[in-house]
């Protein structure tokens, strides 16, 4: 019997709670109660109490399994609601790409007004801006030294808690009829389903050379 509750609980990682120390006293010895709790059963006892002795054991240690299974995987709504927000603003980000690439809206509407928007690497744009300030120093002078607007193709969104990733690949024609190619990864942290803070990855060698090569349309 002990046997097949062993193998059962092995299976639950949970072995250890089934310790029940034994001795070999005399039926005739009275030896105080352990005060740990531990039960402790002699010869004579297990000779008496048998199956069912150890059936109730069994049943001991099961409900106190059970209380630690029940408390360690309470309500996930958590890990759901984590889940659920992720993908709302997936589709969000997704949402703004869609209507960029289809000339429906302004996709620099996705950011709040008191967003930061950080270039990364070397050149004249590089560095950390203010929403207004990113769209006035270089949103706004590259699309001056544009023929057409920049499509967008996204390769993949993808979110981890308030951080979504977008990697895309950006396409247009500069201002000397060149063709201008890059492709981006733009992280936005996102809150109220508002970016609050963007960090853009670029070829920027690619970028500058067109702010450099290009003057901007009055």
């Amino acid at each position: 019997m002990i046997h097949r509750l062993g193998q059962v609980l092995i299976g639950t990682g949970l072995m250890g709670l089934l310790a029940v120390p034994a001795t070999t006293k005399a039926p005739t010895d009275q030896a105080d109660s352990p005060s740990d709790g531990t039960v402790v059963l002699s010869t004579h006892d297990a000779v008496v109490c048998g199956d069912r002795c150890l059936m109730q054991l069994s049943l001991d240690r099961s409900s106190a399994i059970a209380d630690v299974v029940q408390v360690r995987q309470s309500n996930p709504a958590g890990v759901q609601d984590t889940e659920m927000i992720e993908q709302r603003n997936k589709a969000i980000v997704q949402q703004y790409f869609d209507g960029w690439r289809n000339g429906d809206s302004n996709f620099f509407d996705l950011l709040a007004p008191e967003a930061t928007w950080t270039i990364t690497g070397t050149g004249a744009t590089a560095g950390t801006y203010r929403k207004q300030a990113f769209l006035d120093q270089v949103v706004n002078p590259t699309s001056a030294r544009l023929s057409t607007p920049i499509v967008p193709t996204v390769r993949g969104i993808w979110a981890d808690g308030d951080m979504v990733i977008a990697l895309w690949d950006g396409e247009a024609t500069a201002g000397d009829g060149r063709p201008y190619r890059n492709t981006y990864t733009w992280y936005f942290r996102m809150q109220d389903g508002k970016a609050i803070e963007a960090i853009a990855f670029l070829d920027m060698q690619e970028f500058n050379d067109l702010w450099i090569r290009v003057s901007p349309r009055n």
